[in-house]
């Protein structure tokens, strides 16, 4: 897409680094190692603006299946805001998406913009809460590595609105994640999370559980990996266990998004959701 030295094009798997470290800037603390993960999810699905050559800004929107997208990265250079840029960029990602129920996080500033020009609904508050890790370790979770990763997929996908394997397995592999999962009796799981090294401390998520019980040992066990350093948590408002177990934890709100969405807003566990993965990937 061209007018005007005006351009929107596929980024490269580099550029989206690059989009990464822009969103750093935005104070938005993404993961160190998260743009082999996020590249792999869908390579297609990453847009970048230039203009006269020069990059001002970027979004991403991530087809999983045939039925659902994820939207996110949404970043222009403060210099070229309110140019009708953005809005030309944004629309390009969403094309990607080609009819898709599309997901998304968005930041209080933008929440208005995204209802009235995009025709998202909003479903429910995010709570960023940030603490300090913990030296106490739980005996219960096992490392991921010991769990079979078909098993592990089947039970993400159902706590998140598609499979995506591609991603998880990125995800969980990426260089400084630790991540995991308590078994039940007869092998299955009944929760898993991660924990991955952010530019500023660590950060959970997913958090996935079948019990308020169960979240804690795994939260533990992951906040253990980092003693002593920032801890962050994001979690889904409507489920008042997450937002008990930040509290109880001495964690505190410092940031919050929307979950949105442009059609049906899926029906998830919340109960079982106490950490989102992403706020950019979901």
């Amino acid at each position: 897409m061209s007018r005007e030295g005006f351009v929107i094009r596929t980024m490269s798997r580099e550029e989206v680094a690059v989009a990464v470290g822009w969103a750093e800037q935005e104070g938005w603390n993404p993961g160190v190692y998260d743009a082999e993960a996020f590249y792999a999810a869908d390579p297609e699905g990453f847009f970048i603006a230039e203009l006269d050559g020069e990059p001002i800004g970027s979004v991403s929107v991530v087809n999983y299946t045939e039925a659902f997208a994820f939207a996110g990265l949404y970043i222009m250079k403060p210099e070229y805001r309110n140019r009708g840029y953005g809005s030309r960029l944004f629309a390009a990602g969403m094309n990607h998406a080609s009819g898709r129920n599309i997901g998304g996080d968005g930041v209080v500033a933008m929440q208005e913009k995204y209802r009235t020009r995009s025709g998202f609904t909003l479903a429910y508050r995010n709570i960023r809460f940030e603490g300090t890790g913990d030296e106490s370790e739980p005996e219960g979770p096992v490392d991921l590595g010991e769990v079979a990763f078909d098993q592990l997929a089947a039970y993400d996908t159902r706590h998140f609105p598609a499979p995506r394997p591609r991603f998880l397995e990125a995800w969980i592999w990426q260089e400084g994640t630790r991540g995991r999962a308590v078994l039940a009796d007869d092998g299955e799981i009944t929760g898993y999370g991660v924990i991955r090294r952010c530019r500023h401390g660590h950060k959970i998520g997913p958090l996935f559980a079948d019990t308020p019980a169960i979240a804690e040992e795994i939260f533990l066990s992951l906040s253990a990996e980092a003693p002593g350093e920032p801890v962050y948590l994001d979690t889904p408002e409507p489920n008042a266990a997450a937002v008990a177990l930040a509290r109880r934890h001495g964690m505190v709100p410092v940031f919050e998004t929307a979950r949105i969405y442009t059609k049906a807003i899926p029906d998830l566990p919340m109960d079982e959701i106490f950490g989102v993965t992403s706020f950019e990937l979901g």
